[in-house]
C-alpha cells in the first residue's frame, strides 16, 4: 500500500503548524522576507492553509500549515491533514506547533489523506510526504493508517467487483498476508452445517451465499469479530426505491471494519486469538426469494417472523453471533450497517454502539477521544424486548411503528448471544458522505481505531 510514511532525509522540509492566536508571535521571530512572504500571501493560520516559503535562491525554506484556534479545531479533526493536501510535492517533517501528546493523531490524519481509491481510474498520488515524527510509533501509526485504507477499499469497490465470492477471496488474502487460517461454508452446506437463516437471505442471487471464518492467533485472551457482509441489498421483495438502493454497494461496511480491526490486530502482534466471522450474502429477487411472513427457525432455535425483507441484516448476523457464542470468547464484537434509525438519531459521523459492559464503553470512549474516531453509546432498552416479539413466532425481525429502530435490532441481536459474558454492537454508517480532511468522500471505517487500542488494554 502506498499509505506509509516517507523515509527520513536530511534535506526535508520543516513544517511549522501555527495557531492564530500564535501568529503575531511567531512572524515576530523570522526574518523581514519570511514576514513580508507570509503578509503577501494572505497567510492567517485559518484552519488548512498551507504556504511555502521559500528561501533566497527559491527552493523552499519552510512550510507553514494554518490550525486555526481551539474553538474551530473543536468542529473537526485531523487539521493538520487539511494543510497537507495542499502542499507541493516533497518530504515534509513537522518542526513546531504540535503538541507531544497530538503528534501520532496529526500523524496518522496526514498518512489518511494520501488514501487514494485508483481502482477504475486513475487518481493523482498526494504530492507531500511525511517524516515520522519523532516519538511517534511508525510501525503502529502504519498499520492503522493501512488498514483503514483496506476498509476504504472493500467498501467503495462496486457490487459487480465486491460479491460474495469476491470477499471471500478479500479475506483469504488477508489471512494469507498474516499465516491466519481460513474456512468457508458456501452455498447449501450452509444447511447442512446449521446456518440457515444466512442460506435463506443469499438463496436468490446468483453468487451463493456463505459463511467465511478466519482464525489468528494461539494465545491470550478470545476475541470474536462478527461483520454483516451484505455485499448488496436491493430489499428483497420489499424492494427498495432506487434513491435508497444507490448506496448499497456499502452494505457490507460491517464486514469491511472488522477485516479492518482484524488487520490491525494481526500487522501490530497483538497477543490475543482473534476469530473473524463473516456471513457473505446478496439480497436478491427471484423466484426462490424469502417472502414477507415467512417463519425462519435460526442456529440458535429461535424462530423469526419476517415482517420485511429489507431488514435482512439482522438475519444473517444472528446464526453467525449463534456460531460464535458457542465457543463463549472473552469478547464478541458485532459490526453492521445495520439501520437507518442510526442515522437517523447520530448522523453519519458517529458510530453508535451498545453494551452492557460499562468498564468497556470507558475504555472505549476514552480511546475515541484520543483516536479522533467518535462513538456513541445507546442502550440496550429492556422494556422494549416486547416490540420485537410478535406473538407467532419467537421474534420479529422488523417491528411496527417504527420507534427505536436501532434499539429493537440490537436487542434482536443480543439475543443471539447468551452464553458469552461480554458483547458490544455496532450499528455504523461506513460512508464518508462529503470530503473531508483525512476522510475523502467514500468508504470509510469507523470506531474501528478507538476500539483496537481499547482491547490493548480492556480485553
Amino acid at each position: 500500500m502506498s499509505v506509509q510514511f516517507a523515509a527520513a532525509t536530511s534535506t526535508s522540509i520543516p513544517v511549522h503548524v501555527i495557531d492564530q492566536n500564535n501568529l503575531d508571535t511567531w512572524t515576530s521571530q523570522q526574518t523581514p522576507m519570511t514576514q513580508a512572504w507570509v503578509v503577501a500571501n494572505g497567510f492567517n493560520a485559518g484552519l488548512h492553509q498551507a504556504l511555502v516559503v521559500p528561501s533566497s535562491d527559491g527552493s523552499p525554506l519552510m512550510a507553514l500549515a494554518g490550525y486555526g484556534n481551539s474553538a474551530t479545531r473543536k468542529r473537526g479533526r485531523f487539521h493538520l491533514a487539511g494543510a497537507a493536501g495542499k502542499l507541493p510535492g516533497g518530504t515534509y517533517h513537522i518542526a513546531s506547533g504540535i503538541a507531544d501528546a497530538n503528534l501520532a493523531h496529526e500523524a496518522l490524519g496526514w498518512l489518511l489523506q494520501s488514501y487514494r481509491f485508483d481502482r477504475y481510474k486513475s487518481v493523482p498520488a498526494m504530492k507531500a510526504q511525511l517524516v515520522t515524527p519523532e516519538g511517534v510509533d511508525a510501525e503502529e501509526i502504519t498499520a492503522l493508517a493501512q488498514s483503514e485504507a483496506l476498509t476504504r477499499n472493500l467498501i467503495n469497490t462496486p457490487a459487480s467487483d465486491m460479491g460474495p465470492p469476491q470477499l471471500e477471496q478479500a479475506v483469504r488474502t488477508l489471512a494469507q498476508e498474516f499465516g491466519a487460517s481460513i474456512d468457508v461454508i458456501v452455498g447449501d452446506d450452509l444447511l447442512t452445517q446449521n446456518l440457515p437463516m444466512i442460506h435463506t437471505v443469499g438463496r436468490a442471487a446468483d453468487r451463493a451465499p456463505r459463511l467465511i471464518d478466519m482464525r489468528w492467533g494461539s494465545k491470550g485472551p478470545t476475541l470474536t469479530l462478527v461483520g454483516k457482509g451484505v455485499c448488496f441489498d436491493t430489499g428483497g421483495l420489499n424492494i427498495k426505491p432506487g434513491g435508497s438502493m444507490g448506496l448499497m454497494k456499502k452494505d457490507m461496511g460491517g464486514s469491511a471494519a472488522v477485516l479492518g480491526l482484524a488487520r490491525m490486530i494481526m500487522a501490530t502482534d497483538q497477543t490475543m486469538q482473534l476469530r473473524v466471522l463473516i456471513p457473505a450474502v446478496e439480497n436478491s429477487i427471484s423466484a426462490n426469494a424469502f417472502r414477507p411472513q415467512d417463519i425462519l427457525t435460526s442456529r440458535k432455535g429461535l424462530t423469526v417472523e419476517i415482517n420485511n425483507t429489507d431488514a435482512e441484516g439482522r438475519l444473517v448476523l444472528a446464526d453467525a453471533l449463534a456460531l460464535a457464542d458457542e465457543e463463549n470468547p472473552d469478547l464478541i464484537i458485532s459490526m453492521a450497517t445495520l439501520t437507518g434509525a442510526a442515522r437517523v438519531a447520530v448522523g453519519p459521523d458517529l458510530a453508535p454502539y451498545f453494551t452492557n459492559n460499562s468498564k468497556l464503553a470507558n475504555a472505549l470512549e476514552a480511546a475515541a477521544e484520543t483516536h479522533a474516531d467518535p462513538v456513541w453509546r445507546l442502550p440496550f432498552h429492556e422494556p422494549y424486548e416486547a416490540m420485537i416479539e410478535p406473538g407467532i413466532a419467537d421474534l420479529d425481525n422488523a417491528p411496527k411503528g417504527g420507534f427505536a429502530g436501532c434499539i429493537t435490532a440490537a436487542l434482536f441481536l443480543r439475543r443471539f448471544v447468551t452464553e458469552t459474558p461480554r458483547y458490544m454492537h455496532f450499528d455504523i454508517y461506513g460512508w464518508q458522505p462529503n470530503a473531508a480532511p483525512a476522510r475523502a468522500k467514500g468508504g470509510v471505517g469507523q470506531a474501528t481505531r478507538a476500539l483496537f487500542e481499547t482491547l490493548k488494554t480492556a480485553l
